[in-house]
């Protein structure tokens, strides 16, 4: 953080310590929120006695606003100012949670029906979706705005990291806040809390940036999910100077790397999203209590896929393709192990092994993508690559639960199948 704080520009433009922690926080707060939900969601869908699907497909909305929106904002960055933006995102997340804490906290006491419930869930959460996705491209925005191009990559990585630390922090610390008095709705309000004092910093501390701004571009991000931190794209195109050309994903340089990034990516979100109530049911949990060991599979999930990407990958030294590769054999496998498990350390260690091969897959066929164009074009496919990773939040949910309301092994057997497929016609049909 010191040597991002000496990367000075002209005068008042310089980044402070100060200013980048304002920045990360907001960045933190909107990952760590999200991924919070998905480790108390199985457990409030069963105490209301709302349907699995239901629970899996109230955050599709939010989704869907997400990939619409977000290369939207990042491009308004330019013109509404980067702080601007920034606290409208963090305040369209602080909304968005508060209102769902509330519709949940009052389905928990029924007071409202479940279907209510969840119906006006999915309507609260597309505030998230809708407003949340300014955030990431507001503040790498204002981050590349100061900081020397020389440094600019390495603050963006950094500040980029916060989306991979929240996917640990917020399954870690939702179980901390179901109290007494708000129960399982007690994460939201703890979260919006934590939001609300992140954006009045953001407000009186972090320096208007309307007037004699540098230039500095921010990039649309994917949906925050967990274990699915960004990686170079979202960096690259925020250094790279703004281009209006469009990139089709059917372009036959791209096109073998974007389908493998979506396949393992609907794998990921399918799987993700039935993992909460496999362990509610492997392990005859009742819903109360079982945020706990949901979060613990989460947190090694999340550990595991940082691991993979910020240790193991810079020193295996493999190649896009081979990230894919076996990125998707050893997904397989933890899928295949996750399934066969009947206590919590099985099913710990087998989504943990499983988190660990999507953690090759997502920088490889980002990194293929990337490879696969010039420099005048990375702009244009950071915008096809964070479609492609947002998509997989939108159909998938909905299938993976769907397949395990048939069985409950059959989501992980099946993505298991598709990965092992994956690998096998990426062996011929990917090149580095």
């Amino acid at each position: 953080m010191a040597s991002i704080a000496r990367n000075r520009g002209v005068g008042s433009t310089a980044l402070t310590p100060t200013h980048f922690l304002l920045l990360y926080a907001a960045m933190l707060v909107a990952s760590s929120g999200n991924t919070a939900l998905q480790s108390v969601m199985p457990a409030i869908g069963r105490e209301i006695g709302i349907k699995d699907f239901y629970v899996a497909i109230a955050y599709t909305w939010s989704a869907v606003l997400w990939v619409l929106l977000a290369p939207y904002w990042a491009e308004k960055s330019d013109h509404h100012g980067r702080k601007a933006l920034a606290v409208m995102g963090v305040s369209g997340f602080i909304v968005s949670t508060a209102l769902c804490g509330l519709v949940l906290f009052g389905g928990l006491h029924r007071w409202i029906s479940g279907a209510l419930t969840f119906s006006l869930f999915a309507v609260f959460r597309g505030i998230y979706g809708g407003f949340g996705c300014a955030t990431p491209s507001a503040t790498q925005a204002y981050l590349a705005s100061k900081t020397r191009r020389s440094g600019r990559v390495a603050a963006l990585s950094a500040l980029s990291s916060s989306f991979g630390l929240g996917t640990i922090i917020g399954p870690a610390v939702a179980p901390l806040f179901v109290l007494p008095l708000v129960g399982l709705a007690g994460p939201l309000f703890a979260f919006a809390l934590i939001g609300l004092a992140v954006v009045i910093s953001v407000i009186l501390w972090l320096p208007n940036d309307r007037f004699g701004r540098r230039v500095g571009h921010g990039a649309a991000m994917s949906y925050p999910s967990l274990a699915s931190p960004p990686t170079g794209a979202s960096v690259t195109a925020a250094t790279a100077f703004h281009r209006h050309q469009r990139l089709s994903w059917k372009d036959p340089r791209v096109r073998p790397w974007i389908v493998a990034g979506v396949v393992a990516g609907h794998a990921q979100a399918a799987t993700l999203t039935c993992i909460g109530f496999f362990i509610i049911d492997r392990l005859h949990l009742v819903a109360w209590g079982s945020e706990g060991p949901i979060a613990i599979v989460m947190m090694a999930g999340a550990m595991a896929t940082l691991g993979a990407q910020w240790g193991l990958i810079p020193r295996l030294g493999l190649g896009p393709r081979m990230l894919i590769l076996w990125g998707a054999l050893i997904a397989a496998a933890g899928l295949v192990g996750t399934m066969l498990s009947n206590e919590l350390y099985g099913i710990t260690i087998g989504f943990a092994v499983a988190s660990l091969g999507f953690g090759f897959t997502r920088p490889g066929f980002t990194a293929g993508a990337s490879l696969a164009v010039p420099l005048a074009e990375q702009g244009a496919v950071a915008g096809v690559i964070t479609s492609a990773n947002g998509i997989s939040y939108v159909l998938a949910p909905a299938l993976g639960i769907s397949l395990y309301g048939v069985h409950h092994d059959l989501p992980f057997a099946a993505f298991a199948l598709l990965l092992v497929a994956l690998a096998a016609i990426g062996r011929r049909r990917l090149t580095d």
